[in-house]
Protein backbone atom coordinates (compact mmCIF):
# COMPACT_ATOMS: atom_id res chain seq x y z
CA UNK A 1 0.00 0.00 0.00
CA UNK A 2 1.29 3.42 -0.94
CA UNK A 3 1.29 6.21 1.64
CA UNK A 4 -1.09 8.19 -0.58
CA UNK A 5 -3.35 7.11 -3.42
CA UNK A 6 -5.52 9.04 -5.82
CA UNK A 7 -9.21 8.56 -5.20
CA UNK A 8 -12.05 8.38 -7.72
CA UNK A 9 -12.40 12.17 -7.63
CA UNK A 10 -8.71 12.79 -8.35
CA UNK A 11 -7.83 13.77 -4.77
CA UNK A 12 -4.80 12.27 -3.04
CA UNK A 13 -5.72 10.47 0.17
CA UNK A 14 -4.00 8.37 2.79
CA UNK A 15 -3.23 5.04 1.12
CA UNK A 16 -5.73 3.04 3.19
CA UNK A 17 -8.63 5.30 2.24
CA UNK A 18 -9.47 4.48 -1.36
CA UNK A 19 -10.09 0.73 -1.50
CA UNK A 20 -13.83 1.06 -0.75
CA UNK A 21 -16.42 3.86 -0.90
CA UNK A 22 -16.99 3.50 2.85
CA UNK A 23 -13.30 4.20 3.47
CA UNK A 24 -13.35 7.28 1.24
CA UNK A 25 -16.33 8.76 3.09
CA UNK A 26 -14.92 7.90 6.52
CA UNK A 27 -11.50 9.33 5.65
CA UNK A 28 -12.88 12.53 4.16
CA UNK A 29 -15.70 13.27 6.60
CA UNK A 30 -14.67 11.82 9.98
CA UNK A 31 -11.17 10.47 10.56
CA UNK A 32 -8.94 13.07 12.13
CA UNK A 33 -11.70 15.68 12.42
CA UNK A 34 -12.59 16.92 15.92
CA UNK A 35 -15.67 15.26 17.39
CA UNK A 36 -17.24 16.12 20.71
CA UNK A 37 -20.32 14.95 22.58
CA UNK A 38 -20.73 12.11 25.04
CA UNK A 39 -22.93 9.87 22.85
CA UNK A 40 -20.86 10.54 19.72
CA UNK A 41 -17.63 9.60 21.48
CA UNK A 42 -19.28 6.60 23.11
CA UNK A 43 -20.17 5.40 19.60
CA UNK A 44 -16.57 5.76 18.43
CA UNK A 45 -15.23 4.07 21.55
CA UNK A 46 -17.66 1.19 21.10
CA UNK A 47 -16.93 0.75 17.40
CA UNK A 48 -13.17 0.82 18.00
CA UNK A 49 -13.57 -1.88 20.66
CA UNK A 50 -15.66 -4.03 18.29
CA UNK A 51 -13.03 -3.57 15.57
CA UNK A 52 -10.32 -5.18 17.67
CA UNK A 53 -9.11 -8.19 15.71
CA UNK A 54 -11.22 -7.35 12.65
CA UNK A 55 -10.94 -5.17 9.58
CA UNK A 56 -12.25 -1.61 10.00
CA UNK A 57 -14.26 -2.01 6.77
CA UNK A 58 -16.28 -4.74 8.51
CA UNK A 59 -17.28 -2.25 11.21
CA UNK A 60 -18.03 0.55 8.73
CA UNK A 61 -20.30 -1.71 6.71
CA UNK A 62 -22.17 -2.76 9.87
CA UNK A 63 -22.28 0.72 11.38
CA UNK A 64 -25.97 1.43 10.75
CA UNK A 65 -26.89 -1.97 12.18
CA UNK A 66 -24.76 -1.16 15.23
CA UNK A 67 -26.59 2.15 15.62
CA UNK A 68 -29.96 0.39 15.45
CA UNK A 69 -28.88 -2.37 17.83
CA UNK A 70 -27.36 0.01 20.38
CA UNK A 71 -30.18 2.58 20.52
CA UNK A 72 -28.32 5.16 18.47
CA UNK A 73 -25.44 4.86 20.95
CA UNK A 74 -27.39 6.73 23.60
CA UNK A 75 -25.31 6.17 26.72
CA UNK A 76 -28.36 6.45 28.94
CA UNK A 77 -30.39 3.91 26.95
CA UNK A 78 -27.56 1.38 26.53
CA UNK A 79 -26.78 1.59 30.25
CA UNK A 80 -30.31 0.29 30.86
CA UNK A 81 -29.79 -2.81 28.68
CA UNK A 82 -30.29 -6.07 30.55
CA UNK A 83 -29.85 -9.81 29.87
CA UNK A 84 -32.63 -9.87 27.24
CA UNK A 85 -30.86 -7.11 25.33
CA UNK A 86 -27.58 -9.02 25.47
CA UNK A 87 -29.31 -12.07 23.98
CA UNK A 88 -30.96 -9.87 21.33
CA UNK A 89 -27.56 -8.44 20.38
CA UNK A 90 -25.97 -11.89 20.26
CA UNK A 91 -28.67 -12.97 17.80
CA UNK A 92 -28.30 -9.87 15.60
CA UNK A 93 -26.44 -10.88 12.43
CA UNK A 94 -26.13 -7.22 11.46
CA UNK A 95 -23.47 -6.58 14.10
CA UNK A 96 -20.37 -8.36 15.34
CA UNK A 97 -21.74 -11.01 17.70
CA UNK A 98 -19.04 -11.25 20.32
CA UNK A 99 -20.34 -11.70 23.84
CA UNK A 100 -17.32 -10.09 25.55
CA UNK A 101 -17.52 -7.01 23.33
CA UNK A 102 -21.30 -6.71 23.72
CA UNK A 103 -21.00 -6.98 27.49
CA UNK A 104 -18.19 -4.42 27.45
CA UNK A 105 -20.27 -1.97 25.39
CA UNK A 106 -23.11 -2.14 27.92
CA UNK A 107 -20.70 -1.95 30.85
CA UNK A 108 -18.95 1.04 29.26
CA UNK A 109 -22.24 2.91 28.93
CA UNK A 110 -22.82 2.39 32.64
CA UNK A 111 -19.27 3.51 33.42
CA UNK A 112 -19.73 6.59 31.20
CA UNK A 113 -22.75 7.65 33.25
CA UNK A 114 -20.47 7.79 36.29
CA UNK A 115 -18.02 10.23 34.68
CA UNK A 116 -18.85 13.50 36.45
CA UNK A 117 -17.30 15.80 33.86
CA UNK A 118 -18.89 13.84 31.00
CA UNK A 119 -17.27 11.33 28.68
CA UNK A 120 -16.36 13.92 26.04
CA UNK A 121 -14.53 16.16 28.52
CA UNK A 122 -12.74 13.17 30.02
CA UNK A 123 -11.54 11.78 26.70
CA UNK A 124 -10.50 15.17 25.33
CA UNK A 125 -8.46 15.80 28.48
CA UNK A 126 -5.96 13.27 27.05
CA UNK A 127 -5.60 14.99 23.66
CA UNK A 128 -2.01 15.99 23.01
CA UNK A 129 -1.29 19.68 23.27
CA UNK A 130 1.08 21.70 21.16
CA UNK A 131 2.27 21.23 17.63
CA UNK A 132 2.81 17.71 16.35
CA UNK A 133 4.85 16.64 13.35
CA UNK A 134 2.73 15.44 10.42
CA UNK A 135 3.56 11.83 9.51
CA UNK A 136 5.42 11.52 6.22
CA UNK A 137 4.39 7.89 5.83
CA UNK A 138 2.39 5.17 7.55
CA UNK A 139 5.63 4.03 9.18
CA UNK A 140 5.54 7.31 11.14
CA UNK A 141 2.04 6.71 12.50
CA UNK A 142 2.17 5.10 15.94
CA UNK A 143 -0.30 2.53 17.23
CA UNK A 144 -0.12 3.98 20.74
CA UNK A 145 1.12 7.14 22.39
CA UNK A 146 1.93 8.37 25.87
CA UNK A 147 -1.52 9.97 25.90
CA UNK A 148 -3.35 6.83 24.74
CA UNK A 149 -1.61 4.78 27.43
CA UNK A 150 -2.72 7.32 30.04
CA UNK A 151 -6.27 7.36 28.63
CA UNK A 152 -6.44 3.57 28.69
CA UNK A 153 -5.25 3.40 32.30
CA UNK A 154 -7.73 6.02 33.44
CA UNK A 155 -10.67 4.41 31.60
CA UNK A 156 -9.82 0.99 33.05
CA UNK A 157 -9.56 2.51 36.52
CA UNK A 158 -13.09 3.85 36.00
CA UNK A 159 -14.38 0.39 35.03
CA UNK A 160 -14.31 0.61 31.22
CA UNK A 161 -13.41 -2.54 29.25
CA UNK A 162 -11.84 -3.21 25.83
CA UNK A 163 -9.98 0.09 26.10
CA UNK A 164 -6.33 -0.84 25.69
CA UNK A 165 -3.76 1.74 24.53
CA UNK A 166 -4.13 0.76 20.85
CA UNK A 167 -7.92 1.09 20.98
CA UNK A 168 -7.52 4.40 22.83
CA UNK A 169 -5.15 5.68 20.14
CA UNK A 170 -7.51 4.58 17.36
CA UNK A 171 -10.27 6.49 19.19
CA UNK A 172 -8.01 9.54 19.30
CA UNK A 173 -7.51 9.29 15.53
CA UNK A 174 -11.21 8.66 14.86
CA UNK A 175 -12.29 11.68 16.88
CA UNK A 176 -9.64 14.16 15.83
CA UNK A 177 -7.73 14.27 19.10
CA UNK A 178 -4.81 13.44 16.83
CA UNK A 179 -4.59 14.02 13.08
CA UNK A 180 -2.52 11.33 11.38
CA UNK A 181 -3.31 12.14 7.75
CA UNK A 182 0.01 11.69 5.98
CA UNK A 183 1.78 14.39 4.03
CA UNK A 184 0.40 14.69 0.54
CA UNK A 185 -3.13 13.73 1.57
CA UNK A 186 -5.67 16.43 0.72
CA UNK A 187 -6.97 16.29 4.29
CA UNK A 188 -3.47 16.99 5.62
CA UNK A 189 -3.32 20.06 3.39
CA UNK A 190 -6.59 21.27 4.97
CA UNK A 191 -5.37 20.88 8.56
CA UNK A 192 -3.51 23.50 10.50
CA UNK A 193 -1.14 23.11 13.40
CA UNK A 194 1.07 20.38 11.93
CA UNK A 195 4.34 20.71 10.06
Amino acid sequence: MSDTTVGPDGRKRCGWATSAPEYVAYHDDEWGLPLRGDDALYERLTLEAFQSGLSWITILRKREAFRDAFAGFSIKRVAEFGPADEERLLADAGIVRNRAKITAAINNARAALEVEEGLSALLWSFAPTGKRRRPRSFADVPSTSEESVAMSKDLKRRGFRFVGPTTAYALMQASGMVDDHVRGCWRADQSAGRS
